[in-house]
Formats: C-alpha cells, sequence, structure tokens
C-alpha cells in the first residue's frame, strides 16, 4: 500500500519482506520510463547475451553432431525446439503478474522430443541452452534454472527412446518428483518452512501442473514427425506390426518372401544391437525391404515350387524383372505412405551390385564379348547409414545361405566372410559410418545366429520289431 513501511533501518531482512522488496523493485521497473540510452544498452545487453549462448550451441553441433547441420528440417527443428520455449516464458512473465507463473511452463518436452527424434547428448544440450535463454525474464532464475536442469537430467536417463506410452507417464512422473524435492531444499535452505506465513504452496502447485502439461505434450509427438519429417520409435514399432495391409499382402502373395524378410529382420536387428545401431529401425526396414516381389512373386526362388519360369526368357529379360523389385518396393512404399527412412532402405539393401546370377550365366554363354551391365546392375544407391550396410549384409547372408548343401562351422564362416568381404572391396560401404571393428562384430554375430538356425539334431534310435 501507498506509504506502508517495507523495512526500517536495522531489521533483518526475511522471506517475505525479501520478496516485497522484489515486488516493489518489479513495479517501479515497470512504471518508470527508461531513457533512450538505457534502453539501447539493455537490448545491447541481451542481443550479447543470446548470441554468446546460440554461438555456443553452434559450437557443439559443429564438433560433436555436424550431420544435423546438413538436413534444412533437423535445422528448423533445433531452432524452433530452442526458441520456443524462451518466447513463451517472456509472453508469460509480461502479462502474468506471479512471480512463480514460469513454473508452469513444459521445459522437459524440449529434451523429451529431441531424445526420441535426434539424441540424449543433443536433448541435454538444447534444454539447458533454451533454460538461459528463459531465465532472464524470470524472478527467480537461480531456483528456476537449477530445478528445470534437474528434471530434463531425469528425463534424459529415464527415457532414451520412446517406444511405449507408459515410457512417458512414467518419466514425467519422475521429473516431476524431483522438481518437487529440488525446490523444497531451495525452501529448506531459505528457512520458509519458519516464516510467518509458513510454505507457499503456489510453485508446487504449478510443478504439478507442469507434470500434467507434458503428459498432454504426448499429443504433439506425431504432428512434430510429419512437420520436420522425422520417424519415432513408436511409428516403427506400428509399422512392425505384421497385420499392416502391406505386410499381410506381402504374406499371402509372396509367403517365401516374407519368411525371408522377418529372418533378416532377426538377423540384422541382432548385428545392430552389438554395433550400436538403431535396432528398431533396421528390423522394421528389413520387414518392408523386399516388398516389391509382391508384383511378381514367381520369378523369385523362395516363392516357387518347382516352376522356373526364368527358363522361358532371356537372361537379360529376367535380370530385369529381378532388379524391378526395387522400383516395385518403392513406389508400393509412396502408396501405403511409408516414411522415408523405412523406404530408403528398399533402394539401398542390393546398392549398385548385379544381379549375379544372370549376369555371370550371360558372360558364361557370351566369352570374351564386350556389353552392356547396365541391364544386370541394380540402380543403387549404395548404404549410406550403418544400418542400411547391416541390412545389405544380413539380406545377402540369409538369402545365400539357403542354398548351403551342408550346415557346419567351416561352410558357414565361408559363406559370411566372402559374401562380406566381397561388398568392402567393391566398396558398397565407402558412402557410409561403418568401421571395420563393426563388421567383424556383424560377422560374429552372423556365425552365432546361422549356427542356432542351422544346427544339426540327432538321429532318434527307432524300436526293433520283434520278430
Amino acid at each position: 500500500m501507498a506509504g506502508q513501511e517495507i523495512v526500517h533501518r536495522g531489521q533483518i531482512i526475511d522471506q517475505d519482506t525479501y520478496l516485497a522488496l522484489r515486488s516493489m523493485e518489479a513495479f517501479y521497473s515497470k512504471t518508470q520510463k527508461k531513457t533512450k540510452d538505457e534502453q539501447l544498452c539493455q537490448i545491447a545487453g541481451h542481443v550479447v547475451y543470446v548470441a554468446m549462448i546460440v554461438v555456443c550451441l553452434l559450437i557443439f553441433f559443429t564438433q560433436f553432431r555436424p550431420g544435423y547441420l546438413s538436413s534444412g528440417s533437423t535445422v528448423l527443428f533445433i531452432t524452433v525446439m530452442t526458441l520456443i520455449f524462451p518466447l513463451i516464458t517472456y509472453t508469460l512473465v509480461k502479462h502474468v503478474p506471479s512471480a512463480y507463473i514460469a513454473f508452469v511452463i513444459p521445459y522437459c518436452i524440449v529434451p523429451i522430443f529431441v531424445c526420441v527424434f535426434l539424441d540424449s547428448r543433443t536433448a541435454y544440450m538444447m534444454h539447458l541452452c533454451s533454460l538461459l535463454l528463459s531465465a532472464v525474464a524470470v524472478s527467480y532464475p537461480f531456483e528456476f534454472i537449477i530445478t528445470q536442469c534437474v528434471a530434463g537430467l531425469v528425463a534424459v536417463y529415464s527415457m532414451k527412446q520412446l517406444s511405449q506410452r507408459s515410457e512417458l507417464f512414467s518419466t514425467v512422473i519422475f521429473l516431476t518428483i524431483a522438481s518437487l524435492l529440488c525446490y523444497l531444499g531451495f525452501d529448506l535452505i531459505n528457512m520458509s518452512f519458519f516464516s510467518t506465513e509458513g510454505l507457499d504452496r503456489v510453485p508446487y502447485f504449478l510443478i504439478v501442473a507442469n507434470g500434467v502439461l507434458l503428459l498432454v505434450s504426448y499429443l504433439l509427438l506425431f504432428p512434430f514427425e510429419k512437420m520436420f519429417h522425422f520417424t519415432s520409435n513408436v511409428t516403427l514399432i506400428e509399422l512392425s506390426n505384421t497385420n499392416n495391409e502391406i505386410l499381410r499382402r506381402l504374406a499371402e502373395e509372396a509367403p517365401g518372401t516374407f519368411q525371408h524378410s522377418m529372418q533378416v529382420a532377426n538377423l540384422a536387428a541382432e548385428v545392430a544391437n552389438k554395433v550400436g545401431a538403431n535396432s528398431q529401425l533396421v528390423r522394421t526396414a528389413a520387414l518392408y525391404h523386399d516388398i516389391g516381389k509382391i508384383k511378381n512373386p514367381a520369378f523369385f526362388t523362395e516363392n516357387q515350387s518347382g516352376i522356373n519360369p526364368h527358363n522361358e526368357l532371356t537372361f537379360v529379360h529376367s535380370a530385369r524383372i529381378i532388379i524391378a523389385h526395387v522400383r516395385d518396393g518403392l513406389e508400393l512404399a509412396e502408396k501405403y505412405k511409408l516414411p522415408s527412412a523405412v523406404s530408403d532402405f528398399i533402394s539401398t539393401h542390393h546398392g549398385t551390385s548385379k544381379a549375379k546370377y544372370f549376369y555371370i550365366s550371360y558372360m558364361k554363354k557370351h566369352p570374351g564379348e564386350t556389353f552392356d551391365e547396365a541391364p544386370f546392375t541394380y540402380p543403387g544407391p549404395n548404404p549410406s547409414t550403418v544400418e542400411q550396410a547391416i541390412l545389405m549384409m544380413a539380406d545377402a547372408i540369409e538369402a545365400s545361405s539357403r542354398s548351403l548343401k551342408e550346415y557346419t562351422e567351416e561352410t558357414i564362416n565361408n559363406l559370411i566372410n566372402s559374401i562380406i568381404d566381397s561388398q568392402v572391396s567393391e566398396g558398397y560401404f565407402n558412402e557410409c559410418p561403418i568401421t571395420f571393428a563393426s563388421i567383424s562384430r556383424a560377422k560374429k554375430v552372423f556365425r552365432e545366429k546361422l549356427k542356432t538356425i542351422y544346427h544339426t539334431r540327432i538321429s532318434y534310435p527307432e524300436m526293433e520289431s520283434n520278430k
């Protein structure tokens, strides 16, 4: 009230007095007009502060995540997620009188969404930058930054990749509890329990409301995914459901190809787990990589039952039909609106290799003759990611393993080594960041899995009939 004494000389400043002084300061800072020089100075300070944080974020991406800067949609996503909450904070603080209003804003959407679409390290870095940009506007910047930083850490630790709705629910519960305990710690430090008016419950209610808003944020995942052309684990899991229309068609019209795809999915996912790649992505992509065979299933050996239509065709014609399953698969992927993260595997699982059976057969029939190799060559491109390289290896190994006459440790080892070494020597992996160590681990996994799949059984003795 006007004329009311807030504090007199020599009085100890308690929490209530401190809040009253801060309230008076905030009031006068809004009502008193700043000079032009003061306004320019304040604007310059904000520009310098924001520029320093943006530069730090750019250095992080340049040093540790340069690949993200090459994608326009990813750069736009990073920009939006970094700036949206500072803008919301400035707007709310300006129009809402409560000193604690920032605690209701669900800042942890940033680490959760970035974890889902990018990675955990990037998620926390962006969360931290978003908080530092927002802290300028809030009344209690220290408590605000620490509380939200702790909540962000809990979010990153408890949810690396969202695959089920229950994971988001448990993450929100954990980070809400962590935020409440963190703010309670500040109240204990400031001895708010012993103030005349007791503990201020408003921040705690706002933190709980923050958790509720985070739960509602799950609804934003799908539009963000479509807007920025990402593919989340939730989408991949939904696509891997074999009741999806295109996979049902594959199982009915090309059952051999469907079984081959299932085996390739298991092999590739196991390798991806061992080398630190995205196992869910490679598993889902493996189920769809051969969907183009639906158009001419009888021309592929896994779907044949004694009749081979290639016997009536030339080698060139047969090769074109076999290679066309890549183009047909891409057309089906577009028809059924498969995300590019999955459809890219359709075009790269053979890379720029050749339909070797018909290519070698043609060479044997026309020795010494120069001919156009294009009809025998897949259109590509070659794999550009570790996951695509794994699928290429798994597809070739699974298909070739069916033609082995004898399943022994030696024949399986020779098959795996010859296929993968050939792919490496022909340069199919030159454009993807797979290492020799990862290839070595992949060979080991393929050996173990194939020996398990094609293990021999002992012969059971038969009862001799009594004569």
